[in-house]
């Protein structure tokens, strides 16, 4: 029942994912963090099979960071994005495919502008202004229509975010409880409470 949201808005990415690992009808844990930073001005939120998504997560951090100590400068979010998909696309061809369907967001230094991809584990990536994967999604894409506002300040994006997390909890059967957000801009990637 894993659950993942992210917003752009004005000169921002929020991105959220539950905090609960768990394995059938089973809790494991309530304090898993599900999103990876993969570098300074880059977040990638994860869902899938528990294996998969940790090992692919940590696949690409250390391959964006390998990226950056060779080439003096970090991947901006769309190259990161499409090297993503390409990592995907060959493992899906292979005998060993990753089930993992993500939410990069990112903030271009170049271009001064956030940026936010819809991958899923098909290697499908599509750059969208809102996204969400996972059972909330059915309940959260209809807010996220309605309310979402590119020019949106940090604290409307937050507000629309509740307005998802509430809507998920009221009527999803098992309500993920905790959720984990973080923010990227022009200043970073930082963890906010909700």
């Amino acid at each position: 029942m894993e659950t993942s949201f992210a917003i752009t808005g004005k000169g921002y990415v929020i991105v959220a994912a539950d905090s609960t690992a768990a394995r059938s009808i089973v809790k494991m844990k309530v304090d898993e963090d599900k999103i990876k930073e993969l570098s300074s001005h880059l977040l990638m939120a994860y869902s899938g099979e528990p294996g998969d998504t940790v090992q692919f997560a940590e696949f690409v951090e250390r391959n964006i960071r390998l990226y950056q100590i060779r080439n003096l400068y970090p991947l901006r979010p769309a190259a990161a994005a499409s090297w993503i998909r390409r990592a995907l696309a060959e493992s899906l061809r292979s005998r060993n495919p990753y089930s993992v369907n993500l939410l990069l967001g990112g903030y271009d230094l170049a271009d001064h502008t956030p940026n936010l991809y819809w991958v899923d584990y098909l290697g499908t990536v599509v750059e969208v202004p809102f996204a969400a994967h996972g059972y909330g999604s059915y309940f959260a894409l209809s807010l996220l229509d309605r309310y979402h506002d590119p020019e949106a300040s940090l604290e409307e994006g937050l507000a629309t975010l509740r307005r998802c997390i509430d809507e998920v909890s009221k009527r999803l059967v098992v309500s993920p409880g905790n959720y984990k957000v973080k923010v990227v801009d022009k200043d970073g990637v930082r963890e906010i409470e909700l």
